[in-house]
This record gives C-alpha cells, structure tokens and sequence, in this order.
C-alpha cells in the first residue's frame, strides 16, 4: 500500500514543475530539510500536497506535515541517484528536460503578459467602458422574505398578512432564515441572475407594496416574498471584477499569439512530413488543421428540413 502511494505520488509529482531554489534565504519558502547538501523547501513539500488526491488535498497541511516531508525528502533522494548516474545524459531524459522547460518558460511568459495586463487600473479603465454599454444596468428588486419548512406554515403566513400583520415581525417570529432574526427578511436590492430562478420569477413579478399571493417553493424550502422597490441598477466594480479579469485575459493571449504568429516565419508539414499545398492567395483553402469537418451541403438541407418538419 506504502509503495503503491508513494509511486502515484512520484507519477503525479512528475507531471508538475518543480520550484527552482534561489541560493539566498527565503522567509517565504524557508528550507524545511537538507538531504546529502540539497535543500528541500516548503514549495517541495507543498508540491507533494498538490500531487494528493482531492480528497486528500482538503486537509490541512500541518495535519500531513510529517508525511509530505518524509515523501519530499524521498523524491530528493531519487533526484539526487538519477543525478549520480548522469541521467540528464541520457537522450530521452533530454528530450523531456528539454520539453519541460519550454512547458515552464510558456507559462511564465503567459503569466507574465497576463499580470501586466489586468492591473487594477486597466481593469477599473474597462469596467469604466462597460457602464456606458447597453445592457449593463439591469433591473434590481429591493425585496424581504419568510423562509419556512413547509407550504401549509407559508400559507398561514400569507393568510396572517392579508389581515393585516406587518411583515417583519412575521419574518422575526416564523423565518428560518437566521438573517431574519435582526433584519426582518430584508435582502436588499438584487439582480434577477442573483437568487435562484423560482424565487427571482416570483419577486420580479410584483410591484412594489405587493407580496406573493400564493407560497414559492425553492430548494431552500417555502417563501413568501414582499417588493420594496425596483430600480436600475449596475454591478459595481467588485462584483464584476473575476469576469474583467478573465475577460482581459484572454484577451491578451489571443492578441500575444496572433502578434507572435504575424511577426514569425511558419512552415506546415503535412503528417507525413510531406510539404503541405497551400492555396494560392484568393481562393478558398481547407479547413484549419484540428477544425471540426463541415457537413456537405445536402447533409445541411437534410438537416435542415428534419428540424422544420
């Protein structure tokens, strides 16, 4: 069993680069042992964490200290025998160094792009130019609920309501939404996209003043839900922040490969090594190399009428 878990944990470990030491001390990353000269590092050991299975990599990492140090010291010491034997020589270990280490300088080069490009102020400067888009104020609802376990208690409710009964004090006394207990249900203003879809249906169809007329089942149990108010309303920077930045990103990357392919010299060999016949300039070419193949013409009338029949 022992072996078994060390070898996947080589095997995993192995499909990951490894941190390169810097000679000088690092607080950040201080030297936790020291095998025949070799510094092993807190970044091994973390790197050891990584190479877990998830249901390992959920426990904290002082509870597994001692046995991701003990398999970081191992893989040092497997390291260092390959070392020995002038492994590095070896055409094939070459060759994998070799393909590793343009693995690593791409994703720092990509990495390094991507955090020169998606600083706060461009990010602000983008979130700046969405605002005055089209469709970036969406309508908000100020709403307040009763949260309750069953269809007959939200009933009793509504029914308490409609003779006159103030809505907070119900959410105080029936709610078990423990916000309820200092806030009287309120949630403020939210989004139609914010709340799950049964419960934004519901409350995007009443007006201010209005409550639910009948209980609103979600996965949270039963609502009865009361308007406030509605407005238009824009996503503050925060919120869309995770979505610049991803936006940006790849943004980024599409402008980096599309500049670097524009300023290089390419040539295509088919899988063969044969040369490949490139069209001449105006004329329609085949599909890119990957490109999902296209259905012939009649596949596409065919197509076409069996969704209209």
């Amino acid at each position: 069993m022992f072996a078994t878990t060390l070898v996947a944990l080589i095997l995993g470990l192995l499909t990951q680069s490894l941190p390169a030491h810097a000679q000088q001390a690092d607080p950040e990353d201080p030297v936790v042992a020291v095998v025949d000269g070799t510094e092993v590092r807190r970044s091994d050991v973390e790197a050891v964490a990584r190479a877990l299975p998830e249901q390992y990599r959920q426990v904290p990492l002082p509870q597994i200290y001692g046995m991701l140090l003990d398999r970081a010291i191992d893989f040092r010491l497997l390291a260092n025998a390959a070392q020995e034997q002038d492994l590095a020589e070896d055409p094939a270990v070459e060759a994998a160094l070799e393909k590793a280490r343009t693995e690593v300088l791409r994703d720092a080069y990509i990495r390094q792009q991507i955090e020169e490009g998606t600083t706060e102020d461009k990010l602000r400067a983008r979130y700046d130019e969405l605002k005055g888009a089209e469709g970036f104020t969406q309508e908000e609802v100020h709403a307040r609920h009763i949260l309750v376990g069953s269809e007959a208690e939200a009933e009793e409710v509504i029914a308490q309501l409609e003779g006159g009964a103030e809505f907070a004090p119900l959410a105080e006394e029936h709610s078990v939404d423990p916000s309820a207990r200092s806030n009287g249900g309120d949630l403020g203003f939210f989004r139609r996209e914010q709340m799950v879809p049964e419960f934004a249906e519901a409350a995007f169809a009443l007006e201010p003043g209005e409550h639910t007329m009948e209980p609103v089942q979600s996965q949270f149990g039963w609502h009865v839900i009361e308007v406030l108010d509605r407005r238009m309303g824009a996503p503050s920077f925060e919120e869309t922040e995770p979505r610049l930045r991803q936006e940006l990103a790849r943004e980024i990357v599409i402008a980096l490969v599309a500049d670097l392919r524009d300023a290089a010299e390419i040539e295509r060999f088919n899988l063969d090594g044969s040369p490949m016949q490139i069209a001449p300039e105006g004329e329609q070419g085949g599909p890119e190399p990957g490109a999902a193949p296209q259905p012939r013409p009649e596949q596409g009338e065919a197509q076409g009428q069996q969704k209209t029949e």
